[in-house]
């Protein structure tokens, strides 16, 4: 391995271990950071139990459906057609789906796959100032992204790939739709005999998303001109012109070292850091343990656990309740423990999969991701 590669490597490393502390470090509201400005932010959810379970920190190591998710570039190394569908139980009654299908090609210098995924609840009732008990209306979510995934290898050691999503949002009677793209790449190597991997991805890079529809409409007097009176008029019908919000871009940087291989058996430790355009910087690691085809029975087993490192976007102070409690303890950061396994069982090329993560939100609560694929 060259000099170049072994100082790329070490730069990489010194990220992984210099992010917590300085993501620690940073202060509420000292930075330009666009709290709650952004729209679509479903697209941040995952995909897949076994990215939850290693809290996001998955880029380097995703080869499998999940890299349409997770790194376009890894789908590349896809090793055989895969569908995958994984289900989030988010929180306060809303749920998060989705449903990945990849094939790689000419002999697997180059992959394709497409990916959907779907946020949102059902009816709720409608409450005004006017009707604060509810005024006889109800309203529902539906947000849902469709994306075309293409990769290619460029070299035995690099790929890269890209992702080109249209995304739609259903509120009430709004609607608004934006396009995105993502771009990543996967580079692998070794030290000494151990794998190394290392990834870059940037996620949902596109315009913004602005609504339309009859939830807009509305009955407007018009202000009359300055130094005339005012005259007696009906409300005129108008729809209202909303503004444009940016989706949620993130870069990641993401690492995985092969700790331990012994035969099928695997420990692999995993770092990430990540950037937003919404909120403050993240960071997290994870291992997994994992054993493939126990006592040549076509069975594999794994187990894995992260931590994330995520400050929360609190700007003001709380002084009630619960809430203050929770503020003054730290409660309504996003860091957690995630944790989580799979089963899977292999023959030949066709192997089917199970995967679960649990994920601590903090304040939030615990939420539970479930996903089942099938390659062939």
């Amino acid at each position: 391995m060259t000099k170049p590669l072994f100082r790329a490597l070490g730069a990489i490393g010194l990220a992984m271990v210099v992010a917590p502390p300085a993501v620690a470090q940073i202060s509420t509201r000292t930075d330009n950071t666009a709290y709650g400005g952004t729209s679509g932010e479903f697209m941040l959810l995952g995909a897949g139990a076994r990215g939850a379970a290693l809290g996001g920190a998955y880029a380097a190591l995703a080869t499998d459906v999940t890299a349409l998710y997770y790194n376009p570039g890894g789908l590349a190394q896809l090793p055989r057609p895969g569908a995958m569908i994984s289900t989030y139980d988010y929180v306060a009654g809303t749920r998060y789906s989705w449903l990945g299908i990849a094939f790689p090609l000419a002999g697997g210098a180059r992959s394709v796959g497409v990916s959907a995924g779907t946020f949102g609840f059902s009816d709720q009732p409608v409450y005004t100032v006017d009707a604060p008990d509810g005024d006889g209306r109800t309203y529902s979510v539906a947000e849902t992204f469709i994306a075309g995934t293409y990769a290619q290898n460029f070299s035995d050691r690099f790929s890269a790939g890209f992702s080109f999503k249209f995304i739609t949002d259903k509120l009430g009677e709004t609607r608004g739709g934006a396009f995105a793209v993502d771009f990543g790449t996967s580079f692998h190597a070794t030290i000494g005999t151990r794998p190394i991997r290392a990834a870059f991805v940037l996620q949902n890079l596109g315009s913004q998303l602005k609504h339309d529809g009859a939830g807009l409409d509305a009955g407007v007097v018009r202000t009359p001109p300055l130094g005339t009176p005012a005259v007696p008029q009906e409300p005129q019908p108008s729809r209202l012109r909303a503004s444009g919000w940016d989706l949620p871009v993130l870069f990641r940087v993401s690492a995985a070292l092969d700790l331990f291989t012994h035969g099928q058996n695997r420990i692999t430790a995993l770092g990430e850091f990540t950037q937003p355009n919404n909120t403050k910087p993240a960071a997290g690691g994870g291992l997994e343990l994992s054993s493939a085809n126990i006592g040549n029975s076509g069975f594999s087993l794994a187990a894995r656990a992260s931590y994330t490192i995520q400050p929360d976007n609190n700007v003001n102070d709380i002084s009630f309740g619960a809430l203050s409690t929770a503020q003054s303890s730290g409660s309504f950061t996003k860091d957690g423990i995630a944790v989580g396994g799979g089963l899977a069982y292999g023959r030949g090329n066709f192997r089917l999969g199970f995967d679960y993560a649990w994920r601590d939100l903090g304040l939030l609560g615990g939420t539970n991701f479930l996903s089942f694929s099938v390659g062939w």
